[in-house]
C-alpha cells in the first residue's frame, strides 16, 4: 500500500526538484564508464541513465541494429524472460526505458529510492545491460514489427520526408541512414549480429551514466560501479567522420496521394559544443524557433495564410546536425510556401534580426530557463547530454550569460558563414510542386 502510495504522489508532482542551478559532480568508474551527478534529497525518487556510443551512426551495413540491440535488452536477460524482467520493475515501483537513435543508445530507470524498492530494481537493471540473451523467439517477434514499421512508413508523408531529408542532406554519411534501416538490412539482421554489437559498444569506456536522486557521493559511486562495472573496459567508439557543408542545392519531390504537402528544407547545422552555438540558437529563436511570433510562422501564416504552423530549428549532434525549416500546406500553396520559406532565410541571413528581435528573444529564453531544470527528468536530460557530448560542468550555469552576450553582430555573423541559403536541400511529398 505505501509504494501504491509513493507512486501515486510522484505522479502528481512530477518529481519536482528544487534545485536553481544543480551542480554537477563527475568521476569514473573502475573500467572507463563517466558518471555524472546530481544529488537530489526533496523526493524519495532515483533517475538513473545510462548512455552508449551505439546509436544508428554506428550501424555500418546492418542498418537498424543499434535500434533491434536496445530494444531486445529487456526482452531476457539473466535467466529472466521478458515478463519476469517487466513484473520485477511493476512489483516495486520502477519504471524501465529505453531507446536508440542517430548518436546513443540509451537505458534509464526511475525508482524509489528506499533501499527495500531499490535494490530489486537495480538487480534486474544489472541484469539487462549486463547479461542479456537475446532470445531467439523475441528477436523475431521484434524484427517482424520493425518491418511492419518500415511499411507504415511508405504511407507516411512526413516520413518520406524525413528520410528523403537526411539522405540529401548527409549524403553518404553514417547519419543519412534512418535508425529502423531498410526492409533489406532488417531481414538480414541476426541474433549473433546484435550480439556482436552489444560486445563491441557496450562496454565501460563506450558508456556515460547521468544519476540524480535521494542518495549521496558515496551511495552514487556505489551505484555506478554495481551498473556499470560488470561490463569490460573496451574501448570508445572511434570519431565518426566530419559532416561536409552541401556543394549545391538539392531538389526532391515525392508524389504521395495526399491533401497536404510536407515541406522540408534544410542543411547540415551544427555539433554540440559548436563555437558558433549561441549566435546560432539564439538567431534561430527568432527565425524559426519561438513559435507563432517567429519569423518564419508570421511570414507563412499571419499574413498569408498558408500554413497552420512553420518552424526552424538546429539538432545539434556529436558531429554537425542537421538544420531544418518546414511546413505543411495545401498541395496548391506548396509553391508559394516554399518561396516564402527560401526568401525569409536570405533575407534573414543578409540582414540579420532587429534589436528589437533580439531582446525579445533573450528574455523569452532565459525567462524559461529555469522550467528547463524543474524537475529530475529535465536534469538528468542535461547532465546525460553534457555528460555524452563533453560539454563544460558549468553548462547549466553559463546559459543564461551567454544567450545575454549574444549580439546581432554576432547573428548576422554566424548565420552568413555558416548557412548557405543557394545550397540547401529541399524536401517536398505530395502533389505535384513547382520549386522555383
Amino acid at each position: 500500500m505505501r509504494i501504491k502510495f509513493l507512486v501515486l504522489i510522484f505522479a502528481l508532482f512530477g518529481g519536482t526538484a528544487a534545485l536553481a542551478g544543480p551542480q554537477i559532480q563527475h568521476w569514473t568508474t573502475s573500467n572507463g564508464a563517466r558518471v555524472y551527478f546530481v544529488p537530489a534529497p526533496e523526493l524519495p525518487m532515483i533517475d538513473l541513465r545510462v548512455t552508449f556510443d551505439a546509436g544508428a551512426a554506428r550501424d555500418g551495413a546492418d542498418g537498424g541494429v543499434a535500434l533491434l540491440t536496445n530494444a531486445l535488452l529487456a526482452e531476457g536477460a539473466g535467466g529472466l524472460d521478458a515478463n519476469q524482467i517487466s513484473e520485477r520493475f511493476e512489483s516495486v515501483g520502477a519504471r524501465y526505458s529505453s531507446s536508440a537513435h542517430r548518436d546513443m543508445a540509451t537505458i534509464g530507470l526511475r525508482s524509489l529510492s528506499d533501499r527495500q524498492y531499490l535494490e530489486p530494481a537495480l538487480a534486474t537493471l544489472s541484469a539487462i545491460i549486463g547479461q542479456p540473451e537475446f532470445p531467439k523467439d523475441a528477436f523475431k517477434r521484434e524484427r517482424s514489427r520493425m518491418l511492419i514499421g518500415l511499411q507504415q512508413r511508405k504511407q507516411s508523408p512526413g516520413a518520406l520526408a524525413d528520410e528523403a531529408f537526411y539522405k540529401a542532406v548527409f549524403g553518404d554519411h553514417p547519419y543519412a541512414g534512418q535508425p529502423s534501416g531498410t526492409e533489406t538490412t532488417v531481414k538480414a539482421l541476426t541474433p549473433e549480429k546484435l550480439r556482436a554489437f552489444y560486445q563491441r559498444y557496450y562496454v565501460g569506456r563506450n558508456a556515460v551514466i547521468a544519476i540524480v536522486g535521494d542518495l549521496d557521493r558515496a551511495a552514487a559511486t556505489t551505484l555506478a560501479e554495481r551498473i556499470i562495472g560488470q561490463l569490460p573496459a573496451g574501448e570508445p567508439a572511434p570519431q565518426l567522420p566530419a559532416v561536409k557543408d552541401l556543394a549545391e542545392a538539392v531538389e526532391v519531390h515525392i508524389e504521395h496521394p495526399s491533401m497536404q504537402t510536407h515541406i522540408l528544407v534544410g542543411a547540415p547545422g551544427m555539433r554540440r559544443g559548436d563555437p558558433d552555438y549561441f549566435p546560432l540558437y539564439v538567431g534561430n529563436h527568432i527565425l524559426g524557433g519561438s513559435g507563432l511570433v517567429a519569423r518564419l510562422s508570421k511570414e507563412i501564416r499571419e499574413e498569408r495564410g498558408l500554413a497552420y504552423s512553420a518552424y526552424s530549428y538546429f539538432r545539434p549532434m556529436r558531429k554537425r546536425g542537421p538544420y531544418t525549416l518546414g511546413a505543411q500546406t495545401r498541395n496548391a500553396s506548396a509553391g508559394e510556401t516554399l518561396s516564402v520559406i527560401h526568401e525569409t532565410l536570405a533575407t534573414f541571413i543578409t540582414e540579420g534580426p532587429s534589436e528589437e528581435e533580439l531582446e525579445a528573444a533573450k528574455k523569452n529564453i532565459t525567462g524559461g530557463f529555469p522550467l528547463r531544470i524543474s524537475s529530475n527528468k529535465k536534469i538528468i536530460d542535461y547532465i546525460g547530454m553534457i555528460g555524452f557530448y563533453d560539454l563544460p560542468l558549468d553548462y547549466l550555469d553559463t546559459f543564461n550569460a551567454k544567450v545575454q552576450a549574444v549580439t546581432v553582430a554576432d547573428i548576422k555573423d554566424a548565420f552568413q558563414r555558416r548557412i548557405h541559403a543557394d545550397r540547401m536541400a529541399t524536401i517536398t511529398v505530395g502533389g505535384k510542386v513547382s520549386i522555383e
